[in-house]
């Protein structure tokens, strides 16, 4: 499935990376814990977080992850867009609870990447 499937299923608002919409999702991730996400996120994950600050991008491109779904409707800092759009790493937007999220995209086939 691609990032852009997604948007489309989820309604997603689309903050940075709107040129990389064909990026493949191979998993979920969520998790607030930004140890955690770096422990325990694979390549081409999508993480589910409510999250905000500009560490996330870090994380996302240390792990190369698909994109970031920032939850209940919370905005992205001005200085986290700017480090997203120079990483290339999308974040997306989602007035839904985390948990709301994290099902639809279970219920959509997105499961754990337990690939290596």
């Amino acid at each position: 499935m691609t990032l852009g499937e997604v948007v489309k299923a989820l309604n997603l608002e689309v903050r940075t990376g709107q040129d990389q919409m064909d990026r493949e999702v191979r998993g979920g991730y969520v998790s607030d814990l930004l140890s955690d996400v770096i422990a325990g996120a694979k390549e081409g994950d999508l993480w589910v977080t409510l999250q905000l600050h500009q560490n996330i991008v870090a994380v996302a491109f240390l792990n190369n992850l698909a994109a970031i779904i920032i939850v209940s409707g919370r905005e992205p800092n001005a200085d986290t867009l700017e480090k997203a759009e120079e990483q290339q790493v999308p974040i997306l937007v989602s007035s839904l609870p985390g948990y709301e999220v994290a099902g639809r995209l279970y219920q959509m086939g997105i499961r754990r990447n337990h690939e290596e």
